[in-house]
């Protein structure tokens, strides 16, 4: 069996001048956030999730999922956006790693595990969508903590007095600044993930902004709302009504410009438009026209 990869795993990168002063100019990641809030149609989405779920009833597709894999997709195509910043140097990440955290039970006060995924060259909707299906409920099943990785770490270390616990966080955070992570607190934490997602459409909540954190590498916060149904008026006069669905991304500016976060999240719209690109392998590119301005 081979050896497991570092999902955390960089490379540091030559950037313009202008991002590399920007890098030391404003060092801490909460000063370079920018947030957009952004409305889909995904009429045509529903309709292939509706039949895909009907020839497989035992694995449910969701719109997360797909969502998740889109992203993952698009970042794989635009790898300015697997970047990040620690104490002003800039990498790019040799994986495309997706987080999000896993609601134990949907009751108050019950506790949460975090989900990472990294697909694979070969991968599709399908099996990421079992992949998450299988490994959420295996998580849900479980004692907290006993899964391994951050779940566990975080139980033992929460349980250090106040002082010394005071003490290690600020140490950890400070090398962290530096460039320095301990890899038993980097395994499985979304905090050094490429993509942090939070599914609110789940709790039947809408999609709001989220901040980014100054410890570890995330670079991207998507929160992802609830679906509804709007009424359009169509070209000929007549109305319609497309499903709809709101999409909050947080970003670190600095690792790439407006334009190009722009032209990605373009590739975003037209999957949900061609979901039948989530059914390509994740290694086969999407054949998208970035510079087709009709898009």
């Amino acid at each position: 069996m081979g050896k497991k990869k570092d999902f955390t795993a960089a490379h540091r990168v030559k950037v313009p001048p202008l991002q590399t002063i920007m890098g030391h100019l404003f060092p801490k990641r909460t000063e370079n956030e920018a947030s957009a809030m952004n409305t889909f149609d995904v009429t045509e989405l529903m309709k292939y999730i509706e039949k895909k779920n009907a020839e497989h009833p035992e694995y449910k597709t969701t719109v997360f999922h797909c969502v998740v894999f889109a992203v993952a997709r698009i970042i794989k195509e635009r790898p300015f956006l697997n970047r990040y910043i620690q104490a002003g140097r800039f990498y790019e990440r040799e994986s495309i790693s997706l987080s999000f955290v896993v609601k134990r039970e949907f009751k108050d006060g019950a506790k949460e595990s975090l989900f990472l995924l990294v697909p694979k060259e070969d991968d599709t909707i399908d099996s990421v969508s079992r992949r998450i299906v299988g490994e959420v409920k295996e998580v849900r099943k479980k004692d907290y903590g006993s899964s391994g990785g951050v779940d566990q770490n975080l139980n033992v270390v929460s349980k250090f007095p106040g002082p010394l616990l005071a003490l290690f966080v600020g140490t950890v955070r400070e090398l962290d600044y530096m460039g320095i992570d301990f890899k038993a607190l980097k395994e499985g934490d979304p905090n050094f993930t490429t993509v942090l997602l939070s599914n609110l459409g789940s709790i039947q909540a809408p999609a709001c902004y989220h901040h980014l954190n100054n410890y570890g590498t995330n670079s991207i916060m998507i929160t992802v709302g609830t679906l509804r149904d709007e009424v359009i008026l169509k070209p000929d006069g007549s109305t319609g009504t497309r499903t709809m669905l709101d999409i909050c991304t947080t970003i670190d500016e600095r690792i790439a410009d407006g334009f190009y976060f722009a032209k990605s999240l373009r590739l975003l719209k037209h999957i949900f438009e061609h979901p039948e690109i989530l059914e390509l392998p994740f290694g086969e590119p999407s054949g998208f026209d970035y510079e087709n301005k009709k898009v």
